[in-house]
């Protein structure tokens, strides 16, 4: 008796080794796939977030065209015959104020003397000249007008006006290190509420009789 129950033991436990011997390469696939796949539940896996826009060192985003899917337009300077791309709406009004007051008080500006958008390959990123990219910024009288010293006294005090005028929201490259006296930019980014006031009154000093761009004082 104690031979026959032996001999059943055998037989029992050779089956159930046979048995997990054949499952074995189907368990092993199974836990090899489970661990992120998600099979057969339609899950996803290495989800990637989305890449941020490139932007221009004043935190503006860097724009691959102008007059066409782009925030930068190429927008007439009242007053000059000149035009320039740049990013629309307050930073337009801005730009182009300071390109007036520059035109007026500063220098007569020629074709030529005026630059705004550049596409990103040409400008370098993280200096100032990269916020030509995203159209916050313009070069006025660009080569020989952007090494120091290219202003006289008078027109430098000039400049130093406008830009106390800004209130800081727009920077000279003339100020910056390199220097680059032709380069005139957004120096806020795109939510800092200054910009919308600045932008604000010069729509209310261009719209009110003796106080835009070009006046003389007298």
């Amino acid at each position: 008796m104690q031979q026959k129950m032996t001999r059943r033991t055998v037989v029992r436990t050779a089956a159930v080794v046979g048995a997990a011997a054949a499952l074995g390469p189907v368990l092993s696939a199974t836990a090899t796939a489970a661990p992120g796949t998600g099979a057969g539940t339609g899950a996803v896996t290495g989800t990637r977030k989305p890449r941020r826009p490139a932007t221009s060192a004043n935190g503006w985003t860097i724009q691959t065209n102008v007059d066409r899917d782009s925030q930068v337009w190429t927008r007439s300077v009242s007053g000059t015959g000149l035009t320039v791309p740049v990013w629309i709406g307050d930073v337009e009004t801005v730009l182009l104020h300071v390109v007036r007051r520059f035109h007026y008080e500063v220098e007569e500006l020629h074709a030529g003397d005026l630059v705004g958008w550049r596409p990103a390959k040409e400008v370098r990123r993280r200096h100032p000249e990269s916020n030509l990219a995203s159209g916050t910024a313009v070069r006025i009288r660009p080569g020989t007008g952007a090494t120091q010293g290219s202003l006289f006294p008078l027109q430098l005090d000039a400049v130093r006006a406008v830009l106390a005028d800004c209130g800081g929201v727009v920077r000279w490259g003339g100020d910056d290190k390199p220097v680059d006296e032709s380069l005139f930019y957004i120096a806020v980014g795109p939510l800092d509420p200054r910009l919308a006031d600045l932008a604000a009154r010069i729509r209310e000093w261009n719209a009110t009789p003796g106080r835009g761009a070009g006046v003389t004082a007298g």
